[in-house]
């Protein structure tokens, strides 16, 4: 995995949450965004001032937190 130079945090913006280059758009938006089924091209066209490296390093750094943490799931 490459660096995370797109993700940032900082205590005063959005509530410390990781967000996308220090703009009030959350990692989380942006992954919930894709996990609903919006495409990255739709999501571009909603939130113009995004680019495509920032919406892939978002779901890398999910994807590294999710790693980090064991979480347990429900069994079917």
């Amino acid at each position: 995995m490459g660096p995370l130079d797109r993700i940032t945090q900082q205590p005063g913006v959005m509530g410390g949450k990781a967000c996308v280059r220090g703009m009030r758009v959350t990692v989380s938006m942006v992954v919930s965004q894709i996990g609903a089924g919006r495409a990255v091209d739709e999501v571009l066209s909603d939130y113009p001032y995004l680019e495509k490296e920032d919406i892939m390093q978002a779901l890398q750094y999910a994807a590294w937190r999710a790693e980090e943490r064991e979480v347990v799931l429900a069994t079917a």
